[in-house]
């Protein structure tokens, strides 16, 4: 077949533009979840009703795991004393992230760079019996890294940190099982949430003198790390000059769209911390013993989480994690009565839940405001006569109505499971909480 040179010739297909790769920092804005002002500092966000509503939804979902899985929850002050982090050995080994002291009377106070002084004290308040044994203490609590201004970054490098933090004081036989647990907690928690990890490290010392000077500290915590990451069967690498100055740890690491590493969850042993604050139990044989503290966080720094959540769902957060997780819509003033009922008994259940009225314009209008809240219920005469939701789920189903009691009970259940998906049909099961 020959061309024929006077026939125009076929435009090309358009280029496609690549979207944006998601930004925490300007979904965050656009959200209005949180935001910086320069009286208050760099690398100190403050959280906007949406985002605090987020923060404190996951707060509450670690603190029912932790319960569930043994944790008791303790809270601690933010300030120490200098000596308190002497004997640590975080003023030795870690004074450049911390804050300078603050001349308080005769005393020096610090703001505290990490939980585990506090917990250790909290052990140490009175005398232990193995039959205590695991005791297992969780916080999510605040702690201050004075990280350099060029690091500093939305949420993910900040210098307040609100960490789910915990530790667990156990005998030496009981630590590789307390770690697996751990890891196991961990796991289910990031399914829960939709996270996927690019992979575990075990974090090991480098060279300098960062590192508590003790190798066989650093080789037994080693072997009982190594051995926790082969019975939890995931692959791991070994990675030198990661590890804690007190012992090495194994990190759990995501990746943002660019594919930038950091890391969310850590499980660490730590024979030192028990050592230098003198702690004890009392054995089956009556002598006193020395017992390990297991650090371990489950979803990290609440801010650098709610960062990785913004990225991984673009504002469009499992209905359990939304901040609005339904809008009611009446067509006209007529359904507004009946919408406001209907928001009264959502707030019965728990549910975050808003009313968008015609004053805010048209009903489409108003579905494309709503467009990342999971579900919508338009309310219009048939509906508010009738006692019925019809809704609307964010990616485009629409149910047949249903009574409101039914409906809002069928949501409720979503949320309480922690589900990923947005419906469930009667009888099927449901996401996220195990």
């Amino acid at each position: 077949m020959t061309s024929n040179p006077g026939a125009p010739e076929a435009a090309s297909a358009p280029r496609a533009v690549p979207a944006p790769a998601p930004d925490h920092r300007r979904l965050g804005r656009e959200l209005e979840l949180f935001g910086t002002d320069p009286l208050i500092g760099s690398g100190l966000p403050y959280w906007l009703p949406d985002g605090a509503a987020i923060r404190h939804t996951l707060e509450e979902f670690i603190r029912d795991r932790e319960r569930r899985a043994g944790y008791r929850h303790v809270y601690s002050p933010v300030l120490g004393k200098r000596e308190l982090y002497e004997i640590s050995g975080h003023w030795r080994h870690y004074r450049d992230d911390m804050f300078p002291p603050m001349d308080l009377g005769a005393d020096q106070v610090v703001l505290r760079p990490s939980l585990c002084p506090h917990h250790a004290l909290i052990y140490r308040s009175r005398a232990r019996s193995h039959r205590e044994l695991p005791l297992r203490i969780a916080e999510l609590g605040g702690m201050y890294r004075s990280e350099p201004s060029g690091v500093l970054g939305g949420l993910t490098r900040v210098r307040a940190i609100q960490l789910n933090d915990a530790h667990v004081f156990c005998t030496p036989e009981q630590a590789a099982d307390e770690a697996v647990a751990a890891l196991e907690l961990i796991a289910g928690a990031h399914r829960a949430l939709g996270i996927r990890p690019v992979r575990h490290r075990l974090s090991l010392p480098g060279a300098g003198g960062k590192y508590v000077a003790d190798p066989a500290l650093w080789e037994r915590a080693t072997a009982l790390l190594t051995e926790v990451l082969r019975r939890s069967g995931v692959p791991f690498e070994a990675a030198e000059g990661e590890a804690a100055f007190y012992g090495p740890k194994i990190d759990i690491q995501i990746a943002d769209a660019a594919g930038r590493e950091s890391t969310l969850s850590t499980v660490q042993i730590d024979f030192h911390q028990p050592e230098r604050f003198g702690l004890r139990y009392t054995g089956p044989d009556g002598a006193k013993h020395r017992p390990v503290m297991v650090h371990r966080s489950v979803i990290g720094s609440v801010e650098r989480v709610v960062a990785h959540l913004i990225e991984l769902y673009r504002g469009a957060f499992p209905a359990w994690l939304a901040p609005t997780q339904l809008v009611l819509l009446p067509l006209s003033e007529g359904e507004r009565e009946r919408a406001e009922r209907v928001r009264g008994r959502c707030l019965d259940l728990g549910l975050r839940v808003e009313v968008a009225g015609p004053e805010r314009g048209g009903l489409g209008a108003r579905i494309r405001e709503a467009r990342l809240v999971p579900y919508q219920a338009v309310i219009g005469p048939r509906e508010a006569a009738d006692g019925l939701l019809a809704l609307r789920l964010r990616d485009g189903r629409r149910i047949d109505p249903l009574p409101v009691a039914e409906a809002l009970a069928r949501i409720g259940a979503l949320v309480d499971a922690c589900a990923l998906e947005l419906w469930d049909e009667p009888g099927s099961p449901g996401g996220g909480r195990e």
